[in-house]
């Protein structure tokens, strides 16, 4: 029998988990046409990702699980919502008024020695136009970034753009309430527009602009409208901060780029990770002793 040499013959292939295939019947259908899951993952792919990691993604990637945190953040920011507008009557529903100042879960600063309220707020929402724009934009952007990255990223993200938001308004808008999740949506859109800052180049240049413009857009639109609610409108009641917002996108333009940048990278071994982590620490350390010692509110 003539010796085979094991070194010229084809490598069987494998599935993604390392398993080879050793049957025809085994190998992957290439003629199949995509199903709605890979047609989604591959959109996907091309909206988060640069070209040279989508190969990569789509070969691991599957629908299960679905992206829980995002999920379950948005149903208990509508549960708390419906709450308040239903279970704590208002004078009108539309733009909820005395029943959120008074809610355990509203950040105020005369209450702030309540640790829980820097986090908690990001639950309530002053109306319908409100936490419909909150959900729409962490829904759509954060189910693709938690598909790509998992929730444990898209989760450190978003509640690092929440903590942000709180304690940059305490520190320079010291005494006006908060609520909403601003903090945490501006802290993906941040992280996102980095992303596609930095990578503009491998990723679809048609998509890139028009991502770019869109974000730009959307961040204006509502800075403007903060802007007009808190110094414009003559509404009685405690003045809303606007500082969360640039709190949250300050934390995802840092900590958000960092984990959204490192697609299949170990974060631990990224310097940039643990220049934004000392950083963000230094911030928080900060905010702390301003609130104790420093703050002029009440």
């Amino acid at each position: 029998m003539d010796d085979i040499n094991v070194e010229q013959q084809e490598p069987l292939p494998v599935d993604r988990d390392g398993r080879q295939w050793g049957t025809e019947e085994d190998q992957p259908d290439s003629g199949k046409k995509p199903g709605c899951c890979e047609r989604f993952q591959q959109t996907v792919s091309k909206w988060m990702l640069p070209e040279d990691l989508r190969s990569k993604y789509l070969g691991r990637t599957n629908c299960c699980p679905p992206p829980i945190f995002i999920i379950l953040i948005s149903i208990g920011e509508l549960a708390v919502f419906i709450y308040y507008a239903v279970w704590k009557p208002q004078k009108q529903w539309v733009t909820l008024d005395e029943g959120i100042w008074k809610s355990p879960l509203t950040y105020k600063p005369e209450r702030r020695q309540e640790a829980w309220r820097f986090v908690s707020y990001m639950f309530v929402h002053a109306g319908v136009e409100h936490i419909v724009g909150n959900l729409l934009m962490q829904l759509l952007l954060g189910i693709p970034l938690e598909l790509v990255h998992k929730g444990f990223e898209v989760g450190m993200v978003y509640l690092a753009g929440v903590l942000a938001g709180s304690l940059a308004s305490s520190i320079f808008d010291p005494r006006s309430a908060l609520v909403g999740a601003s903090g945490g949506v501006y802290a993906l859109i941040g992280g996102y527009f980095m992303n596609a800052i930095v990578n503009f180049r491998e990723m679809i240049p048609l998509l890139g602009v028009f991502r770019i413009l869109v974000i730009v857009i959307i961040v204006g639109t509502d800075f403007g409208f903060a802007f007009y609610r808190r110094f414009a409108a003559s509404e009685e009641g405690l003045q809303v901060s606007f500082v969360a917002h640039f709190g949250g996108i300050v934390a995802g333009m840092t900590i958000g780029y960092v984990f959204f940048s490192a697609y299949n990278k170990k974060l631990l071994k990224d310097p940039r990770f643990w220049l934004c982590i000392v950083a963000y620490v230094i911030f928080v350390l900060f905010a702390v002793l301003f609130n104790i010692f420093l703050s002029p509110a009440p």
